[in-house]
């Protein structure tokens, strides 16, 4: 396949056009912000899209790419680490009837090196991990964007569901279930004494890199406990927990085990006992501000400056469900921001791929500013218990925006006070929308 070169001059005079789509088909790790292959700045061409070439295997393909909006009407400019692959995605769009399409050769060599160029990327990349970067640190103790030899501890996540551990998992890693983090009788975080022997038996101070992931698996809703099937929203909040107790490295293996067992690195079944330590060596809250307290929560609805942004599905924002087994009540709290998370309470598909990696960042900010959560505001998430809330927070926080918490109480704690304002029903405003 030959097609038409595009020089660097005119790139940058196309970046702004509509009808141009400027592809990255690096791997999304790369778009990301991590340097895999000797680029002199991190991170992609600012306003492109990512398209991997590893997603071109996939049958759903151009669902992605119809998704993202892409159509045939655009001109297609496409770029990545070396010709060959960057003609395995640009078959995939001729074969689906994009006719405009043109390659960039010089990402590396002249893109990447101009400091007057621009390029964007996630603030905190490191933190969200990719498989070879964990298979490099299990093998070596030593990774990029990590300190040669720190100790560090791998969290397989389950929640009450320790078979999910014995199943198989990453090597080394340790069992955490999320209830040694969070209280079944509310859903919010434990104690600050609680967490911090929790913590200890797992082997983890303030100042250990912890690494946190979990398995997908289809939840069921009318399981007694369908987050039990739910492993990696469960490591991400346990990853908001330990970062509010002040450890001082949290990571997330981005797209959890389904991840790892992609790139068929190996997989164990024995059991790691954690190694526990003596003190956890920081006050715990170390970053209180990461969480929001239903008081807090209410003052910040009452706010201009601040806002309570519920993550949880439309038949849960409208009451037509509660969300979950244990909560009885539906509906919504009045005066909270809504940007649709997904499905249902176990689900995050308007924050992940297919792949169940982080959906691309560009597209989550476009949903949130059209929902009117921005980074200039204090935002507090919240879903029905706290799990969705974390990911969205989690998704807020890698990008560097100032000021983001989870309301932890969320759905369930509001609801089951009598007091608590409720409202059901499609908002006028919203109504109007669907309306026009």
């Amino acid at each position: 396949m030959n097609l038409p070169e595009i020089t660097t001059k005119k790139v940058l005079a196309l970046l702004n056009d509509p009808e141009y789509v400027i592809i990255d088909t690096r791997p999304a790790e790369a778009y990301n912000g991590w340097k895999i292959n000797n680029e002199t700045r991190s991170g992609h061409i600012k306003g492109s899209r990512t398209l991997p070439l590893k997603w071109a295997q996939y049958i759903d393909w151009i669902e992605i790419v119809r998704h993202k909006n892409i159509l045939p009407t655009h001109s297609i400019i496409l770029y990545g680490y070396n010709e060959n692959e960057i003609l395995e995605v640009a078959k995939r769009f001729t074969d689906a009837g994009y006719e405009n399409l043109f390659i960039y050769k010089h990402f590396i060599d002249e893109w990447s090196v101009d400091e007057s160029l621009p390029m964007d990327k996630m603030d905190r990349y490191k933190n969200l991990v990719y498989p070879a970067w964990l298979n490099e640190l299990i093998k070596s103790n030593n990774a990029p964007e990590y300190e040669n030899g720190k100790n560090y501890v791998v969290c397989h996540a389950h929640y009450r569901n320790y078979d999910d551990y014995l199943q198989d998992h990453i090597p080394g890693a340790i069992a955490l279930d999320t209830l040694e983090l969070e209280a079944p009788e509310t859903w919010n975080r434990r104690s600050p004494e609680e967490l911090k022997l929790a913590l200890e038996k797992h082997g983890i101070t303030s100042n250990t890199t912890v690494i946190l992931y979990g398995r997908f698996s289809f939840p069921d809703n009318n399981d007694p406990f369908p987050g039990s099937a739910a492993g990696q929203l469960g490591a991400i909040r346990c990853a908001l927990i330990m970062m509010y107790a002040g450890v001082k490295d949290v990571r997330v293996l981005n797209g959890g085990m389904a991840a790892w067992e992609s790139e068929q690195y190996e997989i164990e079944k024995i059991i790691n006992t954690p190694v526990q330590v003596a003190d956890y060596g920081a006050s715990i809250p170390m970053h209180p501000e990461l969480i929001v307290d239903l008081d807090e929560a209410k003052q910040m609805i009452a706010s201009s400056d601040k806002d309570i942004v519920c993550t949880r599905s439309w038949p849960e924002y409208i009451g037509e469900v509660s969300g979950y087994n244990y909560i009885k009540k539906k509906g919504r709290i009045p005066g909270a921001v809504y940007v649709n998370n997904g499905s249902d309470a176990y689900r995050m598909e308007n924050y992940q791929n297919l792949d169940y990696t982080t959906r691309e960042f560009n597209e989550i900010v476009k949903m949130w500013r059209e929902a009117g959560v921005t980074p200039d505001k204090h935002l507090a998430f919240y879903c029905g218990t706290g799990w969705r809330g974390s990911e969205a927070f989690y998704n807020a926080w890698l990008l560097g925006w100032p000021r983001v918490s989870v309301f932890d109480g969320g759905w369930f704690e509001w609801s089951n006070d009598p007091n608590n304002p409720v409202e059901t029903g499609i908002p006028e405003e919203q109504f109007s929308n669907n309306e026009n």
